[in-house]
């Protein structure tokens, strides 16, 4: 089991996790708060982790997309 984490540079977003095996993704709220969403393709992580706007791609890419 492959298991990526990484801080995020966002306003919103405090980090991401990303299980391989069971293309779980979870996203760290500055708030505190995580939301886990479910049959994410790992290019979808790589995307959030690499974007220059975390927010902004996990608004276009991720919410309402995968749950």
């Amino acid at each position: 089991m492959t298991v990526r984490e990484q801080p995020l540079n966002s306003t919103a977003l405090s980090g991401a996790r990303y299980d391989d095996e069971t293309q779980e993704l979870t996203v760290g709220f500055t708030s505190g708060g995580t939301y886990s969403f479910s049959n994410v393709p790992p290019e979808i992580y790589e995307g959030l982790v690499s974007a220059g706007s975390p927010g902004k791609y996990y608004h276009s890419y991720i919410k309402g997309i995968y749950g």
